[in-house]
């Protein structure tokens, strides 16, 4: 249940210092520095608008990728800083480590879901809210699973499913140390506005008399 991991095309930078970076950027390039693991640091240009577009997708610091430049061995790495301009708020340059298999990163991993089609709630008519559709887990680099799966087949209105209800791949653990809710089942409008009514009548029937309907049942 390996993770496919996403490449992410660099090229080699020649040069190194200010001119150089402010060299790359007039190119539509953003410099970056690939470092870590047993190999000296690799100065690398990254096409502009491959790289915005990754970052406006979100969680680009905690995305693993395959690193591909002409030259050079594929590596993973995950980024550790970008740099942006202080006025324009754009990336002009990138801090990439290379990953050993064994490194245990943190990670967001998808959420599954089964056992829909057999749940009592949802066949009541109940709607199934997905808090959280990916769970930040702690993975080793060369073991990165592709998702986490949670069963929702036995749940009734009201239910919830919570982390401690998964099982999940070996050597994987949540950052997050308490349990903590990913899905829960909740009423369908129609039955939440039955119990809103009642809820009124109910009110109705308590509201205390007046001081005038007291006197009325007095003389009566």
């Amino acid at each position: 249940m390996a993770k496919e991991i996403d490449d992410l095309h660099a090229q080699e930078r020649t040069g190194t210092g200010k001119g150089a970076a402010r060299h790359a950027r007039r190119d539509g390039m953003v410099p970056g520095i690939v470092f870590g693991g047993e190999q000296d640091p690799l100065p690398i240009n990254i096409p502009f608008n491959e790289l915005f577009k990754r970052l406006k997708a979100g969680r680009f610091k905690s995305t693993l990728f395959n690193l591909k430049v002409d030259g050079h061995e594929d590596v993973r790495v995950i980024c550790r800083d970008v740099q942006r301009d202080v006025v324009k708020d754009l990336p002009i340059h990138v801090d990439l480590m290379r990953l050993r298999r064994a490194t245990r990163i943190n990670l967001f991993i998808h959420v599954n879901v089964e056992g829909e089609e057999v749940s009592p709630g949802l066949k009541r008519g109940g709607v199934l809210n997905l808090v959280r559709p990916e769970v930040e887990l702690v993975v080793t680099a060369g073991d990165i699973p592709d998702h986490i799966t949670i069963d929702v087949s036995k749940l009734n209105i009201h239910d919830s499913v919570t982390i401690s209800d998964v099982t999940l791949p070996a050597g994987a653990k949540p950052t997050i140390d308490r349990d903590f809710v990913i899905a829960t089942l909740t009423a369908p409008s129609s039955l939440r506005s039955a119990g809103e009514d009642e809820e009124d009548e109910a009110a109705a029937d308590e509201v205390p008399t007046t001081a005038g309907e007291e006197g009325a049942e007095k003389q009566e």
